[in-house]
């Protein structure tokens, strides 16, 4: 199958045309990186350097593909509060030219497949846990009602016969494929790794740590992909929650210490009224796409990111 990938050289872009390779598809990478920026190798059929809200070149890209797996997307949670209009406007308005552009480029009558990247940022705050896919969405940030948004529009397109469709939900990813991490140091893993390299002096924590998250590893992510990609049904559009590992901020920060045999000094700061514990259901893409965790364990997660981000300290 030949494939698009928004977002391809991003974190978990990286790692999806990996496993959308070793599949044996034909991966068209998409990046807004321009003309002169240098791109990493990734095993691809073509490169399309385009933004996503650009419909026209987008739509030159898309012949002979069958599916779509599109992450391209701003994704920083305390950014958007910052910037909630540019979050509407490349996660809701490029999915939506995105849509366009495949319905513009489709021929005859087979009906292309779109996975769209979404996150459990969706979901809010919800007091019963497991979180279900089934439970209300309530998001708490401009991200993740960006998100949810987008979720509508895909689904009102997969509704009309248009489009297949899957929405993923990831929980927070971690780990590193091919020595590409998540560099996004106002996450708990990648900071709590630099506080270890000595790039920052201390890491901060809410209260006394134990709020609990769930944490999966980018490879595990970037294989749901390829399974929803290639999963064969008439149902014009599912919702799967990813995520593996429950684990607190202090067990994060135990785990990186013992992982680095470096401190990580940290600085607690007042309690916040934070959910205690968020924590993925992840019944329905394990009974429907036989999809599991394989490398996420916190151990793993945290030993691929430290070598990934500091690759000569071993």
């Amino acid at each position: 199958m030949r494939v698009l990938v928004t977002g391809a050289y991003g974190f978990v872009g990286t790692a999806v045309v990996r496993r959308l390779a070793d599949a044996g598809h034909d991966v068209v990478a998409m990046t807004h990186r321009g003309a002169d920026a240098p791109l990493p190798e990734l095993p691809v059929t073509d490169v399309l350097r385009a933004d996503v809200l650009d419909e026209h070149r987008v739509t030159a890209a898309l012949g002979g593909v069958h599916g779509v797996c599109h992450l391209a997307a701003l994704t920083r949670v305390r950014e958007s509060f910052e910037r909630p209009h540019d979050y509407q406007r490349v996660n809701v308005g490029g999915t939506t030219a995105l849509l366009n552009a495949v319905g513009a480029a489709r021929t005859g009558r087979d009906v292309p497949t779109v996975v769209l990247g979404s996150t459990a940022a969706v979901l809010g705050a919800p007091e019963q846990q497991p979180i279900g896919e089934d439970t209300a969405p309530a998001p708490g940030n401009p991200y993740g009602a960006s998100k949810l948004a987008a979720e509508d529009v895909l689904r009102a397109r997969a509704e009309t016969g248009a489009v297949r469709a899957v929405s993923l939900r990831c929980f927070n990813i971690a780990g590193a494929v091919q020595g590409v991490g998540d560099a996004d140091d106002t996450r708990i893993i990648p900071k709590a790794l630099a506080v270890a390299a000595g790039r920052f002096p201390h890491l901060e924590m809410n209260g006394d740590g134990t709020a609990v998250r769930d944490f999966v590893h980018v490879d595990d992510v970037a294989r749901a992909y390829l399974l929803a990609l290639e999963s064969t049904t008439d149902v014009p559009y599912r919702v799967y929650n990813v995520g593996a590992t429950p684990a607190s901020m202090r067990e994060v920060v135990a785990t990186v210490e013992r992982i680095t045999a470096r401190p990580v000094p940290v600085v607690r700061r007042p309690p916040q009224p934070e959910p205690p514990r968020l924590v993925a259901d992840i019944a329905r893409i394990t009974n429907e796409l036989g999809w599991k965790a394989e490398r996420s364990d916190l151990a793993t997660m945290i030993r691929d990111a430290w070598t990934a981000a500091n690759p000569t300290s071993h």
